[in-house]
């Protein structure tokens, strides 16, 4: 029978009459049952976050440092734990899991840090005449609650992307986890309970999409800091009036590989950048643009790198190749797939399914205009092409609605500042692959990829104001 896990409203764990399970993407049994927020469970934990924020903002800093830093330590001492409960819910390729697990770790570590560090500026006012005996200074102040809205495929540590930037610049946050796992967050929120702040810094609310879009709504929520698909994210835009929003959505990232790359590195990087986790990350190598040069060199040392990854149970230790999320993800990476390939693309490796199962996926021979290069795959698929010269290469990766991240395998020196002064994305990655993500680097993409920046100090600044202070002392 299935366990039961109630929702946290502030310090207080609830439990409701709806209910919702939670299925093993790999098995497809229950794992639990999770109570869901109602309406006026959103309006309880609204007004508990705001009963919150005025101890919150005025709590010291090092406080705040500590409790980031306890929950780090509690992480820690429980990463296995974590790591199990990410692989069931989302079936993580559990060595996978351990990793996001000790990235979560590192992300509250940071945050522990960036905490002590919100630093203000002295203004010479006497720069400007008549203003002699005036002096300003400002700091950085929390702007009130924030909604975060999470997704199922990093179910810690992009929670703790929310989560941690919010109690570090002293904002409560109320928390949306993704509906098919919400269970690592609800694991979290066991850990908060240690914790002795203001009751409301955060609560936990597993809802119905339309009653978090309620909360989007809601005046009374300062800032929405959403990751996820780019066609709900700036639908949210819409509906969030005057509140400050933080967007992290999708991409079809690309890679281009110059004649004099590094052939051996480039195609272990690609293998792990556009096959981890099936794919189902924003910044997964999508596309792969590759001189003529050293196009057959390269297949001849990625295809069968892509052909020995192992597939199956994701709590198999040597699984790289687990489940996608749900039957409808995998229906629709099916149908990029049989697109592709009725188009004219051609099937060089992969291709197969086996109930949620993608076989990793390599299709050459692709063309402008195709689904499968134009849309966020979000599953075990790499498309190649061929260019000729590197501006040609730089004008494919740039024919996007999106511009998330972006890599390119060369030694030349100009080429990679031309690659970064070209491409319009948020990140160049040189001599790396864009599915690379530091937690303290600024992350966020340009045109349909998102709006402002993660990366905890730069998601503190997203989410607090500065406040000015100009004093007038005549002599």
């Amino acid at each position: 029978m299935a366990t039961l896990s109630p929702l946290l409203l502030g310090s207080e764990w609830r439990e409701t009459s709806t209910r919702r399970s939670v299925t093993s993407p790999f098995t497809g049994e229950a794992v639990a049952d999770v109570c869901l927020a109602q309406p006026e469970h959103l309006e309880e934990a609204i007004t508990l976050s705001l009963c919150a924020f005025p101890g919150l903002a005025r709590t010291p800093a090092h406080i705040r440092a500590t409790a980031l830093h306890h929950i780090a330590d509690r992480l820690k001492a429980q990463q296995e734990n974590f790591a199990r409960t990410i692989c069931l819910e989302s079936g993580k390729p559990i060595a996978d899991a351990r990793r996001e697990v000790g990235r979560a770790i590192q992300t509250f570590s940071i945050a522990s840090e960036e905490a002590k560090r919100m630093q203000g500026e002295i203004i010479p006012m006497d720069s400007s005449p008549g203003m002699e005996h005036h002096h300003g200074l400002w700091q950085r102040v929390p702007i009130g609650p924030v909604l975060g809205i999470t997704p199922f495929n990093f179910p810690l540590n992009l929670v703790a992307h929310k989560v941690a930037p919010c109690l570090a610049a002293g904002n409560p946050m109320i928390l949306k986890p993704a509906p098919q796992t919400p269970l690592t967050a609800l694991r979290l929120g066991t850990i908060f309970q240690e914790l002795d702040l203001p009751n409301g810094t955060l609560s936990i609310l597993p809802c119905e999409n339309t009653l978090a879009e309620s909360m989007v709504r809601d005046a009374r929520i300062r800032a929405l800091s959403f990751t996820g698909s780019a066609a709900v994210g700036w639908c949210l835009k819409e509906h969030a009036g005057k509140k400050r929003v933080v967007l992290e959505l999708g991409g079809n990232a690309a890679v281009i590989i110059e004649p004099d790359a590094n052939l051996d590195m480039a195609a272990a990087r690609c293998l792990t950048g556009g096959f981890s986790y099936s794919g189902q990350t924003c910044i997964s190598v999508q596309r792969m643009y590759i001189h003529d040069e050293v196009y057959e060199s390269f297949l001849k040392r990625f295809i069968p790198l892509v052909e020995a990854l192992p597939t199956g149970n994701p709590a198999d230790e040597s699984t790289v190749i687990g489940p996608l999320i749900n039957e409808q993800a995998a229906d629709r990476v099916e149908t990029l797939i049989r697109e592709a390939v009725r188009q004219g693309a051609q099937l060089v490796t992969g291709g197969t399914r086996e109930q949620l199962v993608i076989h990793p996926t390599v299709l050459a021979g692709v063309r402008p205009g195709m689904r499968i290069l134009c849309e966020e795959a979000f599953g075990p698929i790499i498309t190649l092409s061929r260019y000729q010269r590197l501006e040609q290469a730089l004008d494919m990766v740039n024919d996007s609605a999106y511009g998330l991240q972006a890599g390119i395998f060369t030694h030349n020196i100009n080429s990679i500042f031309h690659a970064y002064h070209t491409l319009d994305v948020g990140a160049v990655l040189a001599n790396e692959i864009p599915t690379f993500r530091a937690d303290h680097m600024p992350y966020g993409g340009v045109k349909d990829s998102g709006l402002g920046r993660e990366g905890v100090k730069y998601a503190i600044q997203e989410l607090t104001e500065p406040k000015l202070l100009v004093l007038h002392l005549p002599r």
